[in-house]
């Protein structure tokens, strides 16, 4: 919102909203108050991975409006207990523990894995390892877990028992293990902190060393998650089998939910008592969870995901060898990252006056998060768009020489 808003209104001003009033959304579109339309390549930051209010999950949220809203967590509830076993049934984890967001889901693995040091004898493991650029969430102890200063400034002191590290820097591996550590958390693609991508050779050394010594290798797939990068969970791509995942984001399509997914090994130290959440696994949000995923699992989605992110990064690349504003193209599947040679504010302005909404990941990174159900014709609208403001920006530059 502008800054005499700001001033005005009764909202705390916490964001640096665009100059957009969005009040609909249909698959890959939005429409703003004055009936503007726009791409919205955004996808609510990898939320709205079906595009906007998509129909089975419309439909069935729907009808269980009609049925019950809230049941506390002291009963079952069935529809809970039908998503658990969807995601168990396609990973490789064995028990699932639901809750509202992203945040909660790292900060329920975050205690899972302190829980797990102390029932398995290692008072002196109270460390968990988190990397350079990460970001997990903005709860006093999520921030804590994201190593970027800027997220932390001004919230000193930090939530102690947080190491960090250089992502993918194989010097870093022969310290992961230094007696105190119980947990390695990380993105295996990192969202905000730039779109940058976990090395697999890096990876499979570090999943190595964390069985080896009994830590436990987390990984928050919330922006990765629920087939945003190709298949179903990121780490299916990196030849990994993590103790644990967080999701969020993409898994209730809009409707706010999260989830820590775990192997039966770590579950063990969670028993009734130690950890709960009032709205977490409430209906609604369950129901939304498993139509989402009965839509990503359909036959044919996954594949024809990969096929719109192989056309989309190679045309990506050729914009790049033709116009000197582009650096480096970075991301895997519909997550995508273009380092410019340029602040990306300004370049998502420009596409807003276009009509198409994108992100920033970083200083000079914009960051494209295209609906996964994305037509052929949207992406080609893309680059037709983004072919027309790299024209006008070299021309402009060469102007000024």
């Amino acid at each position: 919102m502008s800054e005499a808003l700001a001033e005005t209104s009764a909202i705390m001003n916490t964001y640096n909203r665009f100059p957009l009033k969005i009040v609909r959304g249909k698959g890959s579109y939005v429409w703003a108050d004055n009936d503007a339309k726009y791409l919205d390549y955004t996808s609510g930051i990898a939320t709205c991975n079906l595009g906007h209010v998509p129909e089975l999950v419309q439909t069935k949220v729907k009808d269980q409006l009609d049925l019950l809203w809230h049941c506390s967590n002291l009963y079952d509830i069935p529809a809970q207990q039908e998503l658990a076993q969807l995601l168990v049934d396609n990973s490789c984890f064995d028990k699932a523990f639901f809750c509202n967001s992203g945040a909660e889901a790292n900060e329920a693995a975050i205690k899972i894995a302190k829980k797990y040091a102390k029932d398995h004898g290692n008072e002196e493991r109270v460390e968990i390892i988190t990397f350079t650029d990460s970001f997990h969430g903005r709860t006093g102890t999520t921030m804590a877990a994201t190593a970027q200063a800027k997220i932390h400034q001004g919230f000193t002191p930090l939530t102690p028992g947080f190491r960090y590290l250089s992502l993918n820097n194989p010097d870093v591996l022969e310290i992961i293990d230094n007696g105190k550590t119980t947990a390695v958390l990380l993105e295996l693609v990192q969202g905000e902190g730039g779109v940058n991508p976990v090395d697999i050779a890096w990876i499979k050394q570090l999943e190595t060393i964390c069985k080896q010594h009994d830590i436990l290798l987390m990984v928050d797939e919330i922006q990765t998650g629920i087939a945003r990068t190709g298949s179903l969970f990121a780490y299916e791509q990196f030849g990994i089998e993590p103790d644990v995942m967080t999701l969020a984001k993409g898994l209730g399509s809009g409707i706010a939910i999260g989830a820590m997914v775990v192997k039966e090994t770590v579950a063990a130290s969670f028993q009734p008592g130690t950890h709960g959440s009032t709205f977490g696994g409430n209906p609604i949000a369950m129901t939304a969870g498993l139509a989402t995923l009965e839509t990503i699992l359909e036959a044919g989605f996954l594949a024809n995901v990969r096929r719109k992110s192989e056309w989309l990064i190679s045309s990506l690349k050729k914009l790049q060898m033709s116009y000197s504003s582009i650096e480096e193209i970075r991301g895997i599947g519909l997550l995508i990252g273009v380092q410019m040679t340029e602040d990306a504010g300004s370049w998502i302005a420009k596409f807003r006056e276009k009509g198409i909404l994108v992100l920033s990941a970083g200083s000079n990174v914009i960051r494209i998060l295209p609906p996964l159900t994305t037509t052929n014709e949207e992406l080609e609208q893309f680059i037709t768009v983004f072919q027309e403001l790299l024209i006008e920006n070299e021309s402009k530059n060469e102007d000024k020489l």
